[in-house]
């Protein structure tokens, strides 16, 4: 079996817990923290800031925070997220004005770099850029809203991409966003993913640690 990752994300959490939170979602076995981070102009909402990610980091969150940027200009963003706390830093190529500088700028601040992949983005702009990310998401809705339903074409994206990855040689993690809970989990596996962010599909559920180890059972059977 593969070294599959849970990732939360905070987005459907209880904000007036938010600490609390996901310390229960990670004592019940989740991975990673996943912050989906929009600024009401590359997408219409608006959610969390750098200063979230630092009030967890001062609570005592450990776990890896993946930063996923749906927001136009980036870079600013990204120093802010990086000194914040964030491990991984993520954005949309086509709302960076240079995507190989803001992949650099990453980098610079000991981040580690992905490229978000919208449903009707090409997969042309990985090319050339597996040897310098850590991390490709495919996203499996359309960015900006939580609680949408799963977009069965990002399985074809996600095989496209595995096979990439697979020829480049390098550890680069496949994150699948948007739509993923208990029952499609073991199925978008299949298709390459190894990192897998829910939201309402964990925080939206009564029992943190029955629906993530529901989650593991699925991927078990990979």
């Amino acid at each position: 079996m593969a070294d599959y990752q849970i990732a939360p994300s905070i987005l459907s959490a209880d904000f007036s817990c938010l600490g609390e939170e996901v310390e229960m979602v990670l004592d019940a076995g989740a991975d990673i923290i996943h912050f989906d981070v929009m600024d009401n102009h590359y997408v219409p909402n608006l959610t969390v800031g750098p200063v979230v990610c630092k009030a967890l980091r001062n609570f005592g969150i450990e776990a890896p925070i993946d930063v996923h940027l749906m927001v136009s200009p980036v870079d600013d963003l990204v120093v802010s997220f990086a000194e914040a706390g964030a491990t991984y830093i993520s954005f949309h190529p086509e709302a960076s004005e240079n995507i190989d500088a803001t992949i650099q700028l990453i980098k610079k601040h000991d981040c580690k770099p992905g490229l978000a992949i919208n449903p009707d983005t090409s997969l042309d702009c990985l090319d050339d850029r597996l040897g310098s990310i850590d991390l490709v998401v495919i996203m499996s809705v359309y960015p900006g809203f939580a609680g949408q339903s799963f977009i069965q074409s990002s399985l074809q994206k996600l095989e496209g991409v595995r096979e990439s990855i697979i020829a480049s040689g390098k550890p680069i993690l496949l994150e699948i966003d948007g739509g993923i809970k208990a029952n499609n989990i073991r199925d978008v596996a299949q298709h390459g993913a190894d990192v897998f962010v829910s939201g309402s599909g964990i925080f939206g559920t009564e029992n943190y640690r029955k629906t993530i180890e529901h989650m593991r059972a699925e991927l078990s059977k990979v």
